[in-house]
This record gives structure tokens, C-alpha cells and sequence, in this order.
């Protein structure tokens, strides 16, 4: 039977035993940890749990449990977690909608995306996609942006559901960009997608870890991506700031604990996020599906988690969705 991994080492474990022994706790973790993915199995988010699940069990020694805990945009999930004990042994993976849309998107929330959650690190950045049809008459975001305008209100664009990312995203493109199209709400990616490839919709801007294969593939064409560097996957693609400054909607997942987690523990696993995402092999994975690793400190985690609500709920607001 292999040895337990110690947690930590030298200095660094003396360091957090005696804090940890002050608030009644040995050495941390000593016990499975759950990580709680307010989505279903198969998403990016799960991607994400598991690739730091794996790393971490194998680092410390002890098992993680991966949680899949969908519905209400996350909020079930984040929710659940939110009311779980504070001891740094159930986490949760927060999302741009978890944790900045959806405290603007719906009245009642089962949980205070500010007051109920101790940041840890974002995990990644996930661009979006703008794509069109290819029976659309455009090849740059420029000529879109001049097609939109000459025909206002004419251009379709789906999304995969009222409040997601994928409308929001589309409501700042307009909002930038000062064009009017019509929305066309689906209920999944894939929905929206075939209806673009059937000719139904002329504009999406979705998760490019779902739609770049699709781009690829040649059955919709790509405009540029929403974050603010180009992203690796496809360096040749501009971004959307290209031709509209300051423009960036970006995708991003991240470790939560409920709040009152020992510092102690949101500091170490912060250190283990550091760590991890910075593996080769980790930034290799991430990349595939076009993510960037980004790990932050806690405390400028939870200013930059701050700064999105804020920025989304002028998006949420914009867009006139409410959902009771």
C-alpha cells in the first residue's frame, strides 16, 4: 500500500496545523473532499473539476468526489454548497452565471453570490464564438457589423436559453456595437446550432469549446472570438475588441468553499490551483477546448468575481430578462 502524501510540508505545515487545531481541526484534509458541479456531466465545467480532482488526489492522497448538481442556471448547485459546512471538504466549481449573472437574472436566488461563498481561484478562461450562417453575407465582424445595421432587426440570433451567457453575450455585442437583431432562444447549444446549420438563425455567440468543432468542420463560419488576447486554438481568428475596442465577454469557472472556510485552507488550495494549472499537461488539456488557465490569489479573485456582477448586471438589465 503506497504512503499517504502529506498535505504539506516543513514550514508550511507547521504553519496550518496549529491554526486549524485553534478552530478544534487536524491537519487538513483528512477526509474526502466533494466538488460540487452546478451542471450536468460531459460540460466544461466538469472538465474542469476532474482535471483538478485528478491532480489533487494525486498530490495530497486523498479521493475527490465529483458532484454533478444541475438546473436553474447553477444555482441548485451553488446553492446547495452555500449552506454546506464550512471545514473546506465540499467545494463548489462557480461559473460567470453562478456567480455574476445569475444574482442580477433571478429574483430568488437560494444563495448570496457575495455574502455565502469564500473565493479560492478561477480555474480558466473560456472564450465564446461569434459564428454565422454561412448563407449569411458576411466575412469579418466589420462587414457584419455594417449588414446588421443596413438590415435592423432582420438578423436572427440564437442562444441557448433567456439569461444565458449566449444571450447576454449577444445583448453586449448589440449594445457595442449599436445594432438591433432579433433573439431566438433555444434550449440548448445544440438546438441552436442545428437550427444555424438549417438555415433558421444567422448569428450565435456561444462557448467555443462546443461550436469550434462545428467552425472547423466548415458547418458554420467563424467571426472572432469575445475574449481580449487571441486565444491559441486559433490564432489566426481576430477578436471581436479587434474592431470594437474595450468589447470582451468572457466565459470563466472557478473554486468556491462557503464562506468562513479557514483562510488557512482557501490559501493552500489557492497554492494547489497555482500549481496545477500551471502543469504542462494541464495548460495542453485546457487549450484543446480553447481555455486559458487563470489562476489569482483569493482576495483578487473575489475583486475580479466583484467587478463581473457588476458588469453583468448592466448586461442583464439591458436585456430586460427576469426570471421569477
Amino acid at each position: 500500500m503506497l504512503a499517504r502524501r502529506k498535505f504539506l510540508s516543513g514550514a508550511a505545515a507547521a504553519g496550518l496545523a496549529p491554526a486549524l487545531a485553534a478552530r478544534g481541526q487536524t491537519t487538513w484534509p483528512q477526509k474526502p473532499i466533494t466538488i460540487v458541479v452546478p451542471f450536468g456531466p460531459g460540460g466544461s465545467a466538469d472538465l474542469v473539476a476532474r482535471i483538478f480532482a485528478q491532480h489533487f488526489q494525486a498530490r495530497h492522497g486523498v479521493s475527490v468526489v465529483i458532484e454533478n448538481k444541475g438546473g436553474a442556471g447553477g444555482s441548485i448547485g451553488a446553492g446547495a454548497v452555500a449552506k454546506a459546512p464550512s471545514d473546506g471538504y465540499t467545494l463548489v466549481i462557480g461559473t460567470v452565471s453562478t456567480q455574476a449573472i445569475n444574482p442580477s437574472l433571478y429574483a430568488k436566488l437560494p444563495y448570496d453570490a457575495e455574502r455565502d461563498f469564500a473565493p479560492i481561484s478561477p480555474l480558466v478562461r473560456l472564450p465564446n464564438l461569434l459564428v454565422v450562417s454561412n448563407k449569411l453575407p458576411v466575412k469579418s465582424i466589420p462587414e457584419l457589423i455594417a449588414y446588421a445595421k443596413a438590415n435592423e432587426g432582420k438578423v436572427n440570433y440564437g442562444s441557448s436559453g433567456n439569461g444565458t451567457s449566449s444571450h447576454l453575450c449577444a445583448v453586449m455585442f448589440m449594445r457595442a456595437t449599436g445594432t438591433r437583431m432579433t433573439h431566438v432562444p433555444f434550449r440548448a447549444t445544440s438546438d441552436e446550432m442545428n437550427a444555424m446549420i438549417g438555415g433558421h438563425i444567422e448569428l450565435a455567440i456561444d462557448s467555443m469549446t462546443t461550436i469550434w468543432p462545428l467552425a472547423k468542420g466548415g458547418e458554420v463560419r467563424a467571426l472572432g472570438v469575445t475574449t481580449p488576447q487571441r486565444v491559441a486554438t486559433a490564432p489566426d481568428l481576430p477578436t471581436i475588441g479587434e474592431t470594437v475596442p474595450g468589447f470582451e465577454a468572457t466565459g470563466w469557472q472557478g473554486l468556491f468553499a462557503p464562506a468562513g472556510t479557514p483562510r488557512e485552507i482557501v490559501e493552500t488550495l489557492a497554492q494547489d490551483v497555482q500549481q496545477i494549472f500551471s502543469l504542462p499537461e494541464v495548460v495542453t488539456a485546457l487549450q484543446n477546448v480553447g481555455g486559458d488557465p487563470l489562476p489569482m490569489r483569493p482576495d483578487d479573485f473575489a475583486q475580479f468575481a466583484r467587478a463581473e456582477r457588476v458588469k453583468w448586471a448592466e448586461v442583464v438589465k439591458e436585456s430586460g430578462v427576469r426570471i421569477d
